[in-house]
């Protein structure tokens, strides 16, 4: 599951770099900066999804504040 978590949280920073990259390179005249944040967004959604079926079905545990 960890690395599930893992590859997510790159699959999210790769999509918000690339953001940056059109939108300093086309600078704002192409909508690859709006997609890019979109599958962002939609990777977020999809990691909080998963995170929580994960949860409900037992792969994962709360350990509390120590």
């Amino acid at each position: 599951m960890k690395i599930v978590v893992a590859i997510a949280f790159i699959l999210i920073l790769g999509s918000l770099g690339s953001a940056l990259f059109f939108l300093m390179r086309d600078k704002g005249k192409s909508n690859r900066t709006v997609q890019a944040l979109a599958m962002r967004v939609g990777f977020s959604i999809a990691l909080f999804l998963l995170i929580l079926l994960a949860h409900k079905l037992g792969y994962i545990q709360p350990t509390g504040i120590h």
